[in-house]
C-alpha cells in the first residue's frame, strides 16, 4: 500500500447490530477516502487469534492510526477490562501513555452523556478527541478524521519570518502615543465624560510627532529606507486601527467623525514639500503617503465594518481645507492617495514584476489587524466608487484603487446584502443616491470609458460584479 493510502485500524465495541453497521459505514466512507481501513469485520477471520491480531495491529509499523470509537459501552468495557474491548485496552493503553509522538491513536466519540459529556476511557480522558456524536457537524469532523489520518491538519504552524525592523534597537523611533492611546480606549469604552478630550489629545500627539518619522538622510537604496520606515510606524498603525474600530463600535456620532475627519486633514501636509525644505525629490515623502493612505482606508473599513453608513458619507462628502504653497483650498478626500514614485523604481531594480508594489504591502499588512483583507479592499471599493462619482458629477479627482487588483469578481459583503431594500435604503447613503437608478450614469461611463476603469497590464475588474449592480434592491 503507498504512502498515498494509510493503513487504519479501527477498535470498536459491539454495541448492537445497529451500532455495528454505522461503525462499519464509517469506515467503508473513510475507504471510499483512500484509507486502507483494518478492522475485525473484514480482517479477522475464523480460526485466527484475536489476541494476537490486536497485537499486531498495535505494533505493526505499517499501521500508522489507530482510531477507538467511543460509546458508552466502549468507555465501560474499556474500564473495567471486560470482553473483546477489554483485551484491546490492555494492549493499546500502555502504547498511548508511552509514545511520545502522541500522533497514532486518537479517539472517535459517538455519544455523550447527558451533561454532554464524551463517554471515554479513563485512560484517555486527558486528550483531544474527534466529535462524530452530531449528525449536524458530522461532515466537518469527519474532515478533521481525514485530516489526522492524512497528517494534513487544518491550521499549519507558517516558516518563521525575519524580526520586524521596528524591534531594532539601535533605530527604534517612537511616536510617544501609548499612554494617550490608552488613555482613549478606556474613555471610548467606558463612555467616560472625558472621551471627547481624550481622542483631540491623542491625535494632536500623533500629528506633532510624526515628523520624527521624516527621512532625512537616503544612504543607501531610497526604496529600502522607505520600505523599513513604513515597518517601523507599524506598532503605532496598530495601535490607531484599534483606536478606529473601538470609536466605529461604541462612539458612532458626528462629533466623533468630525474629529476623524480633522485628524487626516491635519496628516494632509506630510504628503507633501514643507515650506522649509529648498532640495527635495518628489518620492521623499512616499513614507508618508504609504502612512496616511493606509490609516484612511482602515478608517473607512473599520465603519464598514460596523455598517456606520452615514459617518462613512460624512467623512467622504466633506472636503479638507489645506494649504499648498501658501495657498489656502478645499480639497476631496482623493488627496489621501497620492502616488509613491519610490516603490514604482524599487519594481524596476529588484526586477520584481509586480503589479503594483503598493497593493502587496497593503495586502500583507492586513494579517493581524484586526481587519481582513476582503474588508480592506471593501473600503478601497467605496472609496472609488464615491470617488468616481465625484468626477462625473463635479469633474473632482477620483480615488485608484491599489488593492482591487487583488479582488474576485464577486459582489463584496454589504452590496450582497443590499440585496434587500431594506438593506439598499441603509447603505445608499455612501453614494448620496436616492435610489439604485441614481447610479445608472456611472454603470454607463464605466461601460463607455469616460470613467475609467484602472488597469495594470492585463488585469482589472468589474465594478458591477464588485457591486452587486443587477441585485441590488430587488428583495423584499
Amino acid at each position: 500500500m503507498s504512502e498515498e493510502n494509510p493503513r487504519l485500524f479501527i477498535s470498536y465495541s459491539w454495541t448492537s447490530p445497529e451500532y455495528e453497521e454505522w461503525v462499519l459505514e464509517l469506515a467503508t466512507e473513510l475507504c471510499e477516502n483512500g484509507v486502507d481501513v483494518i478492522i475485525d469485520k473484514w480482517n479477522l477471520k475464523e480460526g485466527h487469534d484475536a489476541n494476537a491480531f490486536m497485537e499486531k495491529m498495535a505494533s505493526d509499523p505499517s499501521i500508522k492510526k489507530v482510531a477507538i470509537v467511543c460509546d458508552k459501552v466502549y468507555a465501560e468495557k474499556a474500564d473495567g477490562r471486560s470482553g473483546g474491548v477489554g483485551t484491546e485496552t490492555q494492549i493499546i493503553s500502555p502504547e498511548v501513555y508511552a509514545r511520545e509522538d502522541q500522533d497514532k491513536f486518537v479517539a472517535v466519540v459517538t455519544e455523550k452523556d447527558d451533561r454532554g459529556k464524551p463517554f471515554l476511557p479513563v485512560y484517555y480522558k486527558s486528550r483531544i478527541y474527534i466529535d462524530l456524536s452530531d449528525s449536524d457537524l458530522y461532515a466537518k469532523n469527519f474532515e478533521q478524521l481525514l485530516r489526522w489520518i492524512y497528517d494534513k491538519p487544518l491550521y499549519v504552524k507558517p516558516e518563521l519570518g525575519k524580526k520586524p525592523v521596528f524591534l531594532e534597537d539601535s533605530q527604534t523611533v517612537t511616536l510617544g502615543t501609548s499612554s494617550k492611546a490608552k488613555r482613549v480606549l478606556d474613555a471610548i469604552r467606558n463612555n467616560k465624560d472625558y472621551c471627547r478630550g481624550a481622542l483631540n489629545e491623542y491625535f494632536e500627539v500623533f500629528t506633532v510627532h510624526l515628523e520624527r518619522f521624516r527621512i532625512m538622510e537616503s544612504e543607501g537604496e531610497f526604496d529600502d529606507r522607505v520600505i523599513e520606515n513604513i515597518e517601523q510606524f507599524s506598532p503605532f498603525r496598530n495601535e490607531a486601527i484599534e483606536i478606529l474600530l473601538s470609536l466605529a463600535q461604541y462612539r458612532d456620532t458626528p462629533e466623533t467623525m468630525e474629529q476623524i475627519h480633522r485628524f487626516f486633514e491635519g496628516l494632509i501636509p506630510f504628503m507633501f514639500r514643507p515650506n522649509s525644505i529648498t532640495r527635495w525629490r518628489e518620492s521623499d515623502f512616499d513614507n508618508f503617503r504609504f502612512i496616511i493612505h493606509e490609516l484612511f482606508l482602515y478608517a473607512v473599513a473599520s465603519y464598514l465594518k460596523y455598517e456606520r453608513y452615514d459617518a462613512v458619507a460624512h467623512l467622504l462628502r466633506h472636503d479638507f481645507y489645506f494649504e499648498k504653497n501658501e495657498e489656502p483650498r478645499m480639497v476631496s478626500f482623493s488627496i489621501l492617495r497620492q502616488h509613491m514614485r519610490s516603490l514604482g523604481d524599487r519594481n524596476k531594480r529588484l526586477s520584481l514584476r509586480r503589479l503594483s508594489l503598493r497593493a502587496d504591502l497593503l495586502m500583507q499588512r492586513a494579517k493581524g489587524s484586526g481587519l481582513g483583507e476582503r474588508q480592506l479592499m471593501q473600503a478601497d471599493f467605496v472609496l472609488f466608487m464615491c470617488g468616481s462619482l465625484n468626477g462625473l458629477r463635479y469633474e473632482a479627482l477620483g480615488w485608484y484603487p491599489e488593492t482591487l487588483f487583488y479582488a474576485h469578481n464577486r459582489a463584496f459583503e454589504i452590496f450582497a446584502r443590499a440585496q434587500s431594500r431594506g438593506y439598499f435604503e441603509k447603505l445608499k447613503c455612501l453614494f448620496d443616491i436616492d435610489k439604485k437608478e441614481d447610479l445608472e450614469p456611472l454603470m454607463k461611463a464605466f461601460e463607455n470609458g469616460s470613467v475609467r476603469v484602472p488597469t495594470r497590464e492585463f488585469d482589472s475588474f468589474s465594478p458591477a460584479a464588485l457591486l452587486g449592480y443587477d441585485q441590488l434592491a430587488t428583495k423584499p
